[in-house]
C-alpha cells in the first residue's frame, strides 16, 4: 500500500467521523452533547484540512504516489 493510498484512507476516515459527529449534533436535544459533537466535528474538519494539504504536498513532491 502506497503512502498516497494510506493518506486517502485516513482522509476518508476523518471525513466519515466528522459527518457522523455533525449528524449526532443535529439529532440530539441535549445542548451540552450538541456543543461537544459540534466541537469534535470542528476539530476533525481542522485535521482534515491539514491532511489534505499534506496530501497535496506529497503528491507534488512524489508523483509516484498520485492516485491512478
Amino acid at each position: 500500500m502506497t503512502v498516497g493510498t494510506q493518506m486517502q484512507q485516513a482522509i476518508a476516515g476523518i471525513q466519515s467521523a466528522a459527518s457522523t459527529m455533525k449528524t449526532f449534533a443535529l439529532e440530539t436535544q441535549d445542548k451540552q452533547a450538541k456543543q461537544q459533537y459540534q466541537q469534535i466535528a470542528q476539530d476533525l474538519d481542522t485535521a482534515l484540512k491539514t491532511l489534505e494539504k499534506r496530501n497535496q504536498y506529497i503528491q507534488s513532491q512524489e508523483p509516484q504516489y498520485k492516485q491512478q
